[in-house]
């Protein structure tokens, strides 16, 4: 029946979903129509400081950052003009692996972003009271102690005991934003598996992890599948926002895994790559198995019954701004003159260079290997001093090559853990604006690579989410097919594919050797994970 009234609510008047989406660098307010048409947006970028008694540390300022939220979705409500009784439902996502901690009458005592990195030492107690714990743990969590929240629950345990003692409940950052709402808290799957303390299979907390590792066990909320209704906006939430009274509040996720639904992939044996910042293959299962090898993360995806292997590179996006900035200065100024995107035309001269750069290559971001992962030194190597050959623009597109090939090497792992590859692949993200970078992991690959015309997709997905949890939607597959819409397809060039199969060997062993110089003391590793 409330379905039913929901759905004649459209036919009234035109309806909206929002999507609150808690990101490493920013949150902002997004409204979509029924259709996944995105009609606002309003963004504030967040910093999250570090506490200068605690090298690597990222505090979360829970009552500045809410403030930041507030003038969003007030923001985009003045913005578009819209009535709150407009808005039919909402949901939120979030940076995963960021933590809140709450006492026990439902106050935030101390939080800490994603990009935290102030637990070594615990990483290195933990790997000291049982070598082998890190593997029994991720066995059935999917999650090392690189990312999840053990050595950070363990950190507070040691160095702010007074805060620990207070400690009630552990929440995510899109259940935080929830509470904020409702007053209701619950932890959902997808986010929630990247602490390290859920069982995959069951999709739940497993409290004997965390004893395990002389920690609290009684500290977890309930736990409610992503697309499910919640709560609905009270009277302190809608006061605070703007928003009206009593509009449905739906179970959100993880943001990747609601990217993942935002570019359509919803279903086991279909995968998407997010290029930014970071890069991501994410692949879709049946089943919560993990890699008999640690080399790989796994979670649950926000589709219930679905979970997905997912590959991490760190820094992709990050080595094309510092190259952009570092060595292109006269694009720069070509691209202040003409208002061109400064990186369309480092493309048009890098379609030049034929694939594999003469035999150049370079070494920045690596295959994933989660039990035991860094990356060698930043390096070019294998280049001749010859200008026409090999000038900015070779070597810009041997990062651009770099990034593809660790992505078929993220493809293979995963089949070697699953058995399993997709057909093709969803590109999205920022990177997904580049045609060069899109045709070169098309061939790379050698499968059809396709880009949706919603390239940052995050907060789609949460309102797909929005929508099937007050019935918009009859499934979440069928919200996505409703809403997502492509731009384009890449079907790769084989005699290029047959050059990066090629060449693909040869990196791998280069990487291999430059890695051995970082683990002989010799090189800095581009990045390393806490503890290592």
């Amino acid at each position: 029946i409330e379905h039913k009234l929901i759905l004649r609510r459209i036919l009234m008047a035109e309806q909206f979903l929002l999507a609150i989406d808690a990101g490493t660098g920013s949150v902002r307010a997004v409204l979509f129509d029924i259709d996944g048409n995105q009609t606002g947006c309003v963004q504030r970028e967040w910093e999250h400081r570090e506490d200068p008694r605690y090298p690597g540390s990222m505090d979360f300022d829970w009552i500045h950052n809410w403030q930041l939220a507030c003038e969003c979705i007030h923001g985009v409500i003045a913005e578009t003009g819209i009535s709150p009784e407009q808005i039919l439902a909402i949901s939120t996502t979030c940076m995963r692996e960021g933590i809140v901690l709450y006492d026990k009458d439902g106050n935030e005592i101390w939080a800490c972003a994603n990009v935290d990195a102030r637990s070594d030492d615990e990483v290195g107690k933990l790997i000291q009271m049982d070598p082998q714990m890190e593997k029994e743990i991720y066995a059935k969590s999917g999650q090392t102690y690189a990312l999840g929240a053990l050595p950070r629950l363990l950190w507070v345990k040691e160095k702010m005991p007074e805060v620990y003692e207070k400690v009630s409940v552990i929440g995510m950052f899109n259940d935080w934003l929830i509470k904020k709402l409702t007053g209701v808290e619950a932890i959902e799957p997808s986010n929630g598996s990247t602490t390290g303390i859920f069982d995959l299979k069951s999709r739940s907390w497993d409290a004997s992890i965390t004893r395990k590792c002389g920690l609290k066990d009684d500290i977890f909320p309930p736990v409610m599948e992503c697309g499910s209704v919640i709560a609905k906006v009270n009277e302190k939430g809608a006061s605070d926002t703007g928003l009206a009274v009593g509009t449905p509040v739906v179970v959100g996720g993880g943001d990747c895994q609601l990217g993942t639904i935002g570019v359509g992939a919803t279903s086991p044996n279909q995968a998407a790559v997010f290029g930014g910042s970071f890069w991501q293959y994410e692949f879709n299962t049946d089943n919560g198995a993990t890699d008999p090898q640690c080399r790989v993360r796994v979670n649950c995806h926000a589709v219930p019954g679905v979970w997905q292997y997912e590959a991490l590179a760190f820094k992709p996006g990050l080595v094309m701004r510092w190259y952009r900035d570092g060595f292109c200065q006269s694009e720069k100024e070509i691209a202040k003159q003409t208002g061109e995107d400064v990186y369309d035309i480092m493309n048009r001269e890098a379609e030049k260079i034929p694939a594999g750069c003469y035999g150049m290559m370079c070494t920045f971001s690596d295959v994933m290997n989660f039990i035991n992962w860094k990356h060698a030194a930043p390096t070019f190597t294998n280049f001749e001093l010859i200008p026409e050959k090999f000038n900015r623009y070779t070597f810009y597109r041997a990062i651009l090559e770099n990034t593809a090939l660790l992505v078929k090497g993220h493809m293979d792992l995963v089949k070697e853990a699953t058995g399993n590859m997709p057909s093709e692949v969803i590109f999205a993200g920022g990177a997904s604006k580049s045609p060069l970078w899109s045709q070169i992991l098309a061939d790379v690959l050698g499968m059809p690579v396709r880009v949706p015309v919603v390239k940052e997709a995050t907060a789609l997905g949460a309102a797909i989410l929005a929508g099937y949890g007050v019935g918009l939607y009859s499934s979440i597959e069928e919200g996505a097919k409703r809403t997502v819409k492509w731009d384009r397809s890449f079907m790769p060039d084989m005699e290029n594919h047959k050059i990066y199969t090629e060449m693909y060997q040869t990196w791998r062993k280069v990487y291999d050797a430059q890695l051995a110089l970082v683990n002989e003391g010799l090189t800095k590793p581009m990045w390393v994970a806490p503890g290592l």
